[in-house]
């Protein structure tokens, strides 16, 4: 189960214990009575094989959430779910640039602030700044993003520096 599992899915150590133990008990195997079999030393054997790699997995993650619009926070909080440790998630914190770039991105997929098609007033403007904090980005980037005068301007605030790609 956990070769297959590995084989089909990019996955975290910690995921791949959940899988199995999830998959143990749905086939009847007690947890607390000792017949369960050791499944942090299956999944470290795969991490020793290399077919594990907590690190590239929690950086796919991680730019595939940006790509998608997710603040850091998010990012963290999914990967916090998938077992990555706090090491691994500063080594993968994406710099201030990408910040901004995925802040442009769902403002522009969500039609926010000046990718918007009408004039937005004060209970929409607040909705947008909320929607945009639950997706992790911080109060600045969505408070820069909802009113930047026209989209442009946007896009030079979201541009990314040279030394942060």
């Amino acid at each position: 189960m956990a070769l297959a599992y590995v084989a089909r899915f990019a996955t975290s150590s910690h995921k791949l214990q959940d899988y199995l133990r999830r998959k143990l008990r749905e086939r009847g195997w007690d947890e607390d009575e000792g017949e369960f079999p050791d499944v942090a030393a299956m999944a470290q054997r795969y991490v020793d094989l290399g077919y594990i790699d907590d690190e590239a997995y929690a950086r796919m993650k991680s730019g595939g959430l940006m790509r998608r619009g997710y603040g850091q926070r998010r990012v963290n909080q999914a990967l916090n779910a998938a077992g990555i440790d706090e090491e691994t998630r500063n080594a993968v914190k994406m710099g201030e640039g990408k910040q901004r770039a995925a802040a442009l991105v769902m403002a522009r997929k969500r039609r926010f602030g000046p990718f918007g098609l009408e004039e937005i007033d004060r209970a929409k403007r607040e909705r947008q700044i909320a929607a945009m904090l639950r997706a992790g980005h911080s109060y600045d980037s969505a408070k820069a993003m909802i009113d930047a005068p026209n989209i442009t301007a946007a896009e030079a605030w979201a541009d990314p520096a040279e030394d942060d790609l």
